[in-house]
């Protein structure tokens, strides 16, 4: 079997790769080629362009990066042809994705779509498209199969690759010893996502709650390829250290976290480490944001919980003071932490359905095998 695979950014690229030792576990045989990461060329992926040439962030930029966009698309219609895939399984990046799943669906090619867009926050309709050019979805999310079935689309849910990589991760016995953290002081990790705009606006708050609680260790979880100087105002402070590519070690000994929203909000929760989610961006993009989107809460556990477990101070109500009282009841208040763990617990057990790549090879391998047989 041959497939044509598209991860558009970070986090694809490693479940594309982990997607991919799943499917090669069931099809020895399987090649593989498109766009990645270097996660899934380790795999074993033939990459026709990385990740790093994709990233178009946000509805300005993407706005202004419009044409080298398309010439992406245009090059991936012409990749796609040339190798001739038996499936092409789309991971997130619902933009381009969607674009490539509408070709691929002409061509007659059985397209997959791994991770879909979250059409259920914001502009509901497009699951109409989705229905037309794709023809199996796996979500990671419970409540996304309920979502897509009203739209009949195919769909199956396949438990979270977060909950994966974090069941397969494993701790350094030596994380506070090399960074020189100890144990007498109570620590915060801090999370300001990976988005520049997000980072401009959000580092300046961290900076300030880091100088109002001089006996906090806090611990920046920094991105290796973003320029340094996002993270300026947090730089040269005597409670204020930086680790990269440590994450998981870093919430393994986190007392509690303030984070942006996105997967890092789950990967907190899976870690049971108390947070508060802080958000800000420019007010074009909020406002954009806020016209469009259609769910209660942003962050993955408060939509998994169905309910507010963890604070959410966005955009206006993310100041020092919303922020600093958060903290000081997250690190204080035993019954509060108590309970905001118990809810991470109910919401582990209703992610924990098996490996998620796992799942996905075996459902995508066995429609397949249908598929030839009829």
């Amino acid at each position: 079997m041959k497939y044509y695979i598209i991860a558009g950014e970070r986090s694809g690229d490693l479940h594309g790769s982990n997607l991919i030792k799943s499917i090669k576990g069931l099809q020895p045989g399987a090649s593989f080629k498109g766009f990645g990461g270097d996660e899934m060329q380790k795999e074993g992926v033939s990459l026709s362009v990385h990740y790093r040439e994709l990233a178009f962030m946000g509805f300005i930029s993407l706005a202004t990066s419009l044409y080298k966009i398309f010439q992406f698309i245009s090059f991936c219609k012409k990749d796609i042809l040339k190798f001739n895939p038996d499936a092409i399984i789309l991971i997130d990046y619902g933009g381009f994705n969607m674009k490539i799943a509408k070709f691929a669906k002409a061509q007659g090619i059985p397209v997959f779509y791994y991770i879909p867009p979250k059409v259920w926050a914001w502009y509901n309709s497009r699951a109409w498209k989705l229905k037309a050019r794709v023809d199996r979805i796996f979500v990671i999310l419970p409540f996304e199969k309920d979502f897509f079935r009203k739209y009949d689309c195919e769909v199956d849910y396949v438990g979270n690759p977060v909950l994966d990589a974090i069941k397969a991760f494993q701790p350094s016995a030596n994380f506070m010893y090399r960074h020189d953290l100890g144990h007498d002081r109570k620590l915060v990790a801090l999370l300001p996502g990976s988005r520049k705009i997000e980072l401009k606006l959000i580092v300046p708050l961290m900076a300030e709650i880091a100088d109002a609680n001089k006996g906090v260790q806090f611990v920046v979880a920094a991105v290796s390829n973003l320029p340094k100087d996002l993270y300026q105002a947090l730089r040269g402070k005597d409670n204020v250290k930086f680790v990269e590519e440590e994450t998981y070690d870093l919430l393994s000994h986190a007392d509690a976290a303030i984070v942006t929203s996105g997967t890092a909000t789950l990967e907190t929760g899976i870690f049971k480490v108390p947070q508060v989610v802080v958000y800000k961006t420019s007010a074009l993009e909020y406002a954009i944001a806020d016209y469009l989107v259609q769910v209660e809460h942003i962050s993955l556990v408060n939509l998994i919980a169905g309910k507010e477990v963890i604070k959410e101070l966005i955009q206006s109500e993310a100041t020092r003071k919303t922020i600093q009282d958060e903290l000081t009841r997250l690190l204080n208040d035993n019954n509060y932490r108590s309970v905001i763990r118990q809810e991470y617990d109910r919401i582990y057990k209703i992610l924990d359905t098996g490996s998620a790549s796992e799942n996905t090879a075996s459902l995508m391998t066995e429609y397949l095998k249908k598929k030839d047989v009829s």
